[in-house]
């Protein structure tokens, strides 16, 4: 199976910036699709962004970090990054790194592995 582990998270102030990263162990494919979620207490996880796999690598985003946010991917070094900057005090939350197979949804039953999460703490 895909370990995931996320690091880069913290605590910035509202406009800063702040670079997530997703390694990735195990049974890795470059084919593989990988998304970012987060979940904020007392509520649903929810999609944040996504990267198709090879050969594509396509990019979408939640509307509400479209402009703000960036996924990558290095496949050589079986890495996902999550870019983020202007961040809000809404966008505090734990965010998890994802792995999903065929198919390019944005639902937490399309992926099937699962890191540990990283806290995201935005003051005003």
């Amino acid at each position: 199976q895909v370990q995931l582990v996320e690091s880069g998270g913290g605590l910035v102030q509202a406009g800063g910036s702040l670079r997530l990263s997703c390694a990735a162990s195990g049974r890795t494919f470059s084919t593989d699709n990988m998304a970012w979620f987060r979940q904020a207490p007392g509520k649903e996880r929810e999609f944040v962004a996504a990267i198709s796999g090879w050969p594509l690598s396509r990019a979408r985003y939640a509307d509400s970090v479209k402009g703000r946010f960036t996924i990558s991917k290095d496949n050589t070094k079986n890495t996902v990054h999550l870019d983020m900057n202007n961040l809000k005090p809404e966008d505090t939350a734990v965010y998890y790194c994802a792995r999903g197979g065929p198919g390019f949804g944005t639902a937490t039953s399309d992926f099937g592995s699962w890191g540990q999460g990283t806290q995201v703490t935005v003051s005003s």
